[in-house]
């Protein structure tokens, strides 16, 4: 069976969404929050890892969709030590600059809608359709 592992937000964001590690590192970069050497770190890193890991949305461009997978979001392998091993400095990133993340495990990350031997993107399960005991009448 495999284990699936995301590192995301400890707080939602204004849409209620809890990012991911990228997201959050993104959004630190993007907002003009890191230093120049950590900037500098961000874009390189970045760069590295789209060269060694596949977009999902560059395979299946609908695999996030609001409308087709509602609160898609995406888990590692925990097999795959490579990606894990790079989300860590961007893990120690987020801890510099006081970012709460949290690690989440599974074996059942939801509905997937895009998966490859690193990765997938999965739409978790909800609480009326996967609750494993009847609702009391």
């Amino acid at each position: 069976m495999n284990e699936y592992v995301r590192f995301q937000s400890v707080v939602p964001n204004r849409r209620g969404r809890f990012p991911g590690v990228f997201a959050l590192a993104n959004g630190l970069a993007r907002t003009g929050l890191l230093t120049q050497q950590d900037a500098a770190w961000h874009r390189s890193a970045n760069d590295r890892g789209n060269a060694m890991h596949t977009d999902p949305t560059t395979v299946d461009p609908d695999c996030y969709d609001p409308v087709l997978h509602p609160g898609a979001r995406a888990w590692f392998r925990a097999s795959s030590a490579e990606l894990l091993d790079m989300t860590r400095a961007y893990l120690d990133l987020l801890d510099r600059y006081g970012v709460g993340w949290v690690e989440l495990r599974t074996t059942s990350p939801g509905r997937i809608t895009y998966e490859d031997a690193v990765q997938c993107v999965a739409v978790p399960a909800t609480f009326e359709e996967n609750w494993p005991w009847p609702q009391p009448s």
